[in-house]
């Protein structure tokens, strides 16, 4: 669900590190936004697409 559908980006995985070293799992979240985007046929899609991609949009227009 929480998956980019331009370029696929998801969740990625690590660790919060305290100052003791002691390591705790934690996840970073890719900002999806749902946004309306033309498909291939000219008509309007509602698609969930990462940030950096709606900017890449904007620049190509």
């Amino acid at each position: 669900m929480a998956k980019c559908k331009m370029c696929g980006k998801s969740p990625s995985f690590g660790h919060n590190v305290s100052f003791s070293k002691r390591r705790t799992n934690r996840m970073w979240r890719p900002n999806l936004q749902k946004t309306t985007v033309l498909n291939t046929e000219g008509k309007p899609e509602q698609i969930r697409i990462c940030t950096q991609c709606i900017r890449t949009l904007t620049k190509v227009r």
